[in-house]
C-alpha cells in the first residue's frame, strides 16, 4: 500500500461551503464573524472553509438559516470537484439526497447550468428538495426513480455523478458499529446494486462524457473492484485524478489514478473517488430504458404511496412575477410554470434532456394568488441587487435578525404587504408587513 503525504489541517473543526457569488463572499463571512465564528480557507476549493472556532452549533447560525452556507464533510466535497463540470453545463446526480454534492454541482455549473437530482427514496426526497430550496439553487430540478431504472434517453448526459449506497466504512468515527453491521455477505447486495447503477449511468452517459463514482467506504469490493468492473465490463476509460491538497492519500493495488482518502490523517471521512470517460463508439450491453407509462413507473417505484402526476402547468410571463421582492430579470433561461397555486422554475435544458412523460419537479418560486406572485420567504436569488429604501428592511445587527426570527415583530415606516429583508447589504429573503409592522414567517 502506497501513502501520499499531503498534510491535512491540524484542527478537528468542521467544514462548510459558501453558497454565494464571489462578490457576496466577504459579506457572508462577515455575518459569520459577527456571530463569533472563525474559519480558514480549505486549500482545495475557493468555495470551502474549515471551522476554527464554533461558539454555537454552526447549523444554528444566521448564515446557515438563510442558506448561505452548507455544512459538509470535507471528503464529501471532492466528487463534484473531480467531475469538474463546466459553467453552463448539465449534470445528472443519480443518488442525490441530502443534496450536499448536488448543491456543489449546481454551484459549479452556475445559474445557467442544469442539475437533475434523482433520489430513489421518497422519504429522503423531501430532504433533498428542502435543502435545495433553502440554498436558492434554481438550476436544480428533482425526481424520484430507482437509479438503475431512470427513464432518461441513452447517451444524453455529458456529466454524471454516482455516489451510490455503500457500507459506509469511512464513517466509522461517527458510526462505530458500521463495520460490524456491514461485513461479509451483508455487503454483497450493495456491491450488486452499485454495479447496476454503474451500468445504467454508463448507458446514460454521452460518448466523451465523464462519470464520477464515489463512496464513503474503505471496502475494496465497493471501490477498486468496481473500477475494474467499469473498465472491463462497461468499457469505460479510467481518468487519472490529481490529488487535491489538504488530504493524506492511500493507494491500494488496482486503484492507480483514483483517490482514496485516509480519513484519520485527513481529519475527514474515509472516502473513495474515481473518474471515467465514455469512449466514442461504445456499444451498450444493456441500454437505458425508454420512458414507460406513468402508471407502470409509479407502481415500480412507489410502493404504497406512488407519486401523483401534477396536472399540466400553465406558463406565466416573467413580468407576472415582478414585485418589491422579486426581479424576474434575474431568472436564468427557462420557463415559469404555474401548477395549481405553486409557481416553479423549469430550466431551459430540462426540455431538451427530460422525456415528456417523465415526472420531475422544478425549483419553487412561491405561490400565485390574487393575480400576483407571493415569493417564497427564502427566495433571495431574485431579490433586487440593492436594497430600496421604500421596500426593504435593512438590519445591521445579528441580534436584531435573531430577535425577528424568534417571533418578535418590528415597527417600520414601510408600506405595502411585503418587504425585502437584508443584513447590511446582504439579501436574505422576504418578510410580511402588517400596517408597517414586520412579521417574519420563514419556514
Amino acid at each position: 500500500m502506497k501513502t501520499s503525504e499531503n498534510p491535512a489541517p491540524t484542527t478537528a473543526g468542521r467544514s462548510f461551503r459558501l453558497l454565494c457569488s464571489p462578490e457576496e463572499t466577504p459579506r457572508v463571512e462577515a455575518l459569520l464573524q459577527a456571530q463569533g465564528y472563525r474559519f480558514e480557507p480549505e486549500p482545495f476549493s475557493p468555495f470551502c472553509r474549515r471551522l476554527l472556532d464554533e461558539p454555537r452549533p454552526l447549523g444554528a447560525s444566521l448564515a446557515a438559516f438563510f442558506g448561505y452556507i452548507y455544512i459538509q464533510d470535507r471528503s464529501s466535497m471532492l466528487p463534484p470537484l473531480a467531475l469538474a463540470p463546466e459553467e453552463g453545463s448539465c449534470v445528472l446526480d443519480v443518488c442525490a439526497s441530502p443534496g450536499s454534492k448536488t448543491g456543489f454541482l449546481a454551484q459549479l455549473v452556475g445559474k445557467n447550468g442544469f442539475v437533475l437530482g434523482n433520489e430513489p427514496s421518497r422519504a429522503r426526497l423531501a430532504t433533498l428538495r428542502a435543502n435545495m430550496h433553502a440554498c436558492n439553487l434554481l438550476s436544480v430540478s428533482t425526481c424520484t426513480y430507482e437509479g438503475q431504472a431512470l427513464p432518461l434517453r441513452p447517451g444524453s448526459w455529458e456529466a454524471i455523478q454516482l455516489d451510490p449506497p455503500c457500507s459506509g466504512w469511512g464513517t466509522v468515527e461517527k458510526h462505530p458499529r458500521v463495520m460490524e453491521l456491514w461485513q461479509g455477505e451483508k455487503v454483497q447486495p450493495l456491491v450488486g446494486l452499485q454495479r447496476l447503477l454503474l451500468r445504467q449511468a454508463s448507458a446514460l452517459l454521452a460518448p466523451g462524457g465523464k462519470l464520477v463514482y464515489s463512496t464513503c467506504t474503505t471496502n475494496v469490493a465497493e471501490n477498486e473492484e468496481q473500477v475494474r468492473f467499469a473498465e472491463e465490463e462497461l468499457g469505460l476509460e479510467r481518468l487519472a485524478l490529481t490529488p487535491f491538497p489538504g488530504f493524506v492519500w492511500e493507494e491500494l493495488p488496482g486503484g492507480e489514478g483514483t483517490l482514496r482518502v485516509d480519513g484519520q490523517r485527513s481529519v475527514a471521512q474515509g472516502f473513495y473517488v474515481a473518474l471515467f470517460r465514455k469512449p466514442y463508439g461504445i456499444v451498450e450491453s444493456v441500454p437505458a430504458p425508454l420512458p414507460e407509462p406513468s402508471d407502470a413507473r409509479s407502481s415500480r417505484r412507489g410502493g404504497k404511496n406512488p407519486a401523483k402526476r401534477e396536472q399540466p402547468g400553465q406558463e406565466l410571463p416573467r413580468e407576472a412575477l415582478a414585485g418589491p421582492c422579486c426581479d424576474p430579470a434575474l431568472l436564468p433561461p427557462g420557463r415559469v410554470m404555474l401548477y395549481g397555486d405553486q409557481v416553479r422554475f423549469l430550466p431551459e435544458d430540462a426540455a431538451r434532456l427530460l422525456p415528456p412523460d417523465m415526472i420531475w419537479q422544478g425549483a419553487l418560486l412561491g405561490k400565485f394568488a390574487g393575480g400576483r406572485l407571493h415569493p417564497a420567504p427564502r427566495l433571495r436569488a431574485l431579490l433586487p441587487r440593492r436594497p430600496d429604501a421604500g421596500t426593504a428592511l435593512v438590519l445591521d445587527s445579528p441580534d436584531d435578525l435573531t430577535a425577528l426570527l424568534s417571533g418578535q415583530s418590528r415597527r417600520t415606516e414601510l408600506e405595502g404587504r411585503e418587504a425585502a429583508l437584508w443584513w447590511q447589504d446582504l439579501p436574505l429573503g422576504r418578510v410580511s408587513l402588517k400596517q408597517g409592522r414586520v412579521v417574519a414567517t420563514f419556514s
